[in-house]
């Protein structure tokens, strides 16, 4: 019967009979464990000089002997010689040191689960009786996907006195729950504590244990929860009680998210922060509405801005010149100044546009019309935010054959 321990090998002397890819590999997960590792081979592989060359291990350039176990608390024996294996092990055994054999699993006294890591924890798996690696292996592989897509609770429930809290800025995306990253994912169900805006993939709430704090500070039109100086604040107190806080916002944290304002703020108190990108309503939006904001033989660039004040001259220009898209986030409230502004300046009333109102969700919409009619469009369809206003070529419907475009949007098109 296999029991299966974690050895603490850290700073402890490891030897690695051998110089191959085998060994190199073997050497390279115990360094990963921080143990100080001996290398005992007539030759390397390109891997192990590398290692060599950076100090991170001692090789003897000759063959294994027995005096080599000397003060070592683990052996490798990966030789290209299964009978040299053997024989190692055999030396080993009779010290009472652990072994594993690369050449015959039976042969060592201790055996190589396949492994994999995930939020700080080590995941193993080892057959019982006859050695059986690829089996664990592909057993390894699905817990490790389960890990990384499933909700498991992943937080710490145990930490040491004195523990620092951190907070992990994560980017959820448009919306979907399904277009987060898997390591905003991940994180989520790392945290004790969850600041989340009002926009984002909100449905996945309703999926963590219900342990977990959920802290609302979304800001919605003519209501504001929390200021940034409150949230700054939310997040420094509860960090600074130990917990893992997970900051969960909409799109990308630091694309018009305030995510570098709060960073500085958590940087000021000396609490560690995580980034983790998330995809940006700016591309994704559009590219839900079959709309690329870049197009070859129309467009090969794009601006994104926010439309909580007037549009500034480089926002201006784009449309004007036509030398790339304009993507306004946070627009719908000023969309009639902005159109003004755009008309003033010079724009072709005919210039494309389309308002993506909650993308990626079931509840998507998009709204087209020429720019000198796309106010009265989007009043007569009871547009709201949270939409994406895209001014350019790219926002023709006939530009993608395979557009998404819905009859009103046509019947919008087709009144100009």
């Amino acid at each position: 019967m296999t029991t299966l321990v974690g050895l603490d090998l850290a700073g402890r002397a490891v030897l690695v009979a051998g110089g191959g890819p085998v060994a190199a590999r073997r050497a390279a997960t115990l360094l990963d464990g921080g143990a100080a590792v001996t290398v005992v081979a007539p030759q390397l592989c390109e891997d192990l000089v590398d290692r060599v060359l950076a100090d991170e291990v001692v090789w003897h350039r000759r063959p294994v002997e027995q005096s080599d176990l000397d003060g070592v608390w683990f052996v490798h024996a990966a030789t290209d010689d299964s009978a040299v294996n053997a024989e190692v092990c055999r030396w080993a055994t009779d010290r009472r040191v652990w072994s594993v054999c690369a050449s015959g699993a039976s042969l060592g006294t201790a055996r190589t689960p396949a492994s994999t890591r995930h939020a700080g924890l080590t995941v193993a798996v080892t057959s019982v009786g006859d050695p059986d690696p690829a089996r664990a292996a592909r057993v390894r592989d699905q817990l490790a996907g389960t890990l990384t897509m499933g909700t498991l609770d992943l937080r710490h429930h145990r930490r040491g006195s004195g523990s620092r809290g951190r907070v992990i800025l994560i980017g959820g995306g448009p919306g979907a729950a399904d277009l987060m990253t898997v390591r905003a994912r991940r994180a989520l169900f790392e945290a004790d504590v969850v600041v989340t805006d009002r926009l984002g993939p909100t449905s996945i709430l309703d999926s963590l244990p219900g342990d977990v704090e959920v802290i609302d500070v979304g800001k919605a039109p003519g209501r504001h929860a929390a200021t940034q100086h409150e949230i700054n604040a939310i997040l420094i107190d509860q960090s600074g009680r130990g917990r893992v806080v997970a900051r969960l916002k909409g799109g990308d944290p630091f694309l018009f998210g305030r995510g570098g304002e709060e960073q500085q703020a958590l940087a000021a108190h000396g609490i560690p922060v995580e980034v983790v990108p998330g995809v940006t309503s700016a591309l994704s939006a559009p590219l839900a509405a079959g709309i690329p904001v870049t197009h070859r033989g129309t467009v090969a660039s794009v601006h994104v801005t926010h439309g909580h004040r007037q549009l500034d001259q480089s926002a201006l220009d784009v449309v004007v010149r036509r030398h790339a898209t304009l993507v306004v986030l946070m627009g719908v409230g000023r969309l009639a100044s902005h159109v003004d502004q755009l008309l003033a300046a010079g724009s072709d009333p005919l210039v494309p546009v389309a308002i993506v109102e909650d993308a990626t969700l079931p509840t998507q919409r998009v709204t087209r019309a020429p720019l000198r009619q796309i106010v009265e469009a989007a009043a007569a369809r009871g547009v709201k935010a949270p939409a994406v206003v895209v001014v350019g070529a790219v926002a023709d419907p006939s530009l993608l054959a395979a557009a998404p475009v819905d009859a009103a949007t046509l019947d919008a098109a087709a009144s100009t």
